[in-house]
């Protein structure tokens, strides 16, 4: 079902939420938008029942929220 390419869904999600956040979302909304993303990801793409496509899908959200967060603490420890 799920394979080990179908990880590059995590960065086209971190550019469709970054897309959100210049068109004038705030940023304490974006995990959330994250997690749609994901969760329309897992539902439309990936040919499995709804259930394992919800869990994907979370699973790809979360992802790339945590990705996103760590690496903007990384670059914000980097600064100072």
């Amino acid at each position: 079902m799920f394979e080990i390419y179908d990880v590059a869904i995590i960065p086209l999600i971190l550019g469709l939420v970054e897309l959100f956040k210049r068109g004038g979302l705030p940023d304490k909304f974006s995990p959330f938008v994250s997690v749609f993303f994901g969760l329309l990801a897992g539902i439309f793409y990936f040919d499995a029942p709804i259930k394992e496509g919800i869990i994907v899908g979370l699973m790809l959200g979360l992802s790339a929220t945590g990705l996103y967060s760590g690496t903007k603490n990384i670059v914000k420890s980097d600064s100072k």
